[in-house]
């Protein structure tokens, strides 16, 4: 089981796999929250209790292929979720995962008024199924691993230097 994950500004969506990675489906619409607490509190609940075993975030780059804001706020993000869920984060290549969401919704009638509630969901989903046919395709995971910045500890003024080993 996998979960996907759509960054937004205001809205991030999440899709969930099937156990055998075959089929993604929208599971909910999480509200952003600037300083980055409720919302990966959610997703990390999310993720545990799916059981999942890997996170793909999607990656929304220029149709040039160069970064954007959005693009660094998307890896901002999965850094600070990589820190706080147990299992690995990917980022997945996510142009146009909005516009054939809105696409979708509108072939299913929806009206654009009431996409917006579940667009961020239905982005999430087709960004995890193209990750998922893509694995299936190629072989190997799509996209790259996002490896968490750790901050290094600095040892304390009370913490004493290592006594020297006698004999030495």
């Amino acid at each position: 089981m996998r979960v996907g994950v759509d960054v937004g500004k205001a809205r991030i969506g999440l899709a969930m796999s099937d156990p055998r990675g075959m089929l993604a489906t929208p599971v909910e619409t999480v509200p952003r929250d600037g300083s980055g607490a409720t919302d990966v509190a959610r997703i990390t609940a999310v993720v545990l209790d799916l059981g999942a075993m890997e996170v793909i975030v999607g990656l929304p780059l220029a149709l040039s292929g160069n970064h954007t804001a959005s693009t660094n706020d998307a890896v901002g993000f999965a850094e600070t979720l990589a820190l706080a869920v147990p299992v690995p984060v990917r980022l997945v290549d996510e142009r146009l995962s909005t516009v054939a969401a809105q696409g979708v919704l509108r072939t299913a009638g929806r009206k654009a008024k009431t996409q917006r509630p579940v667009i961020d969901q239905v982005a999430a989903t087709i960004i995890l199924q193209h990750a998922l046919d893509t694995e299936r395709g190629l072989g190997h995971p799509p996209g790259s691993a996002v490896v968490p910045a750790v901050v290094p500890t600095v040892p304390s003024a009370t913490t004493s230097p290592a006594a020297p080993i006698e004999g030495s």
